[in-house]
């Protein structure tokens, strides 16, 4: 797996959760979500991944061309 498909995977994971926590926790949970789709979206036009940099210290390993 490679580290852009092991983000996508923690990003879709950490939705489920904090929608599944909001639900039958707390309502404060909404701003994990909201964390999740912002960090998502400023990736999207900057490059810069938080995640994807720490999947690759982890060990798996960039797609060519990767933005992570």
């Amino acid at each position: 797996m490679t580290s852009e498909r092991a983000v996508l995977a923690f990003a879709g994971f950490m939705v489920i959760l904090s929608v599944i926590l909001t639900n039958y926790v707390h309502p404060g949970f909404m701003w994990l979500t909201i964390f999740v789709g912002a960090n998502l979206f400023q990736s999207a036009f900057t490059g810069f991944c938080p995640a994807g940099k720490i999947f690759q210290k982890l060990g798996f390993k960039p797609s060519e061309g990767s933005c992570c």
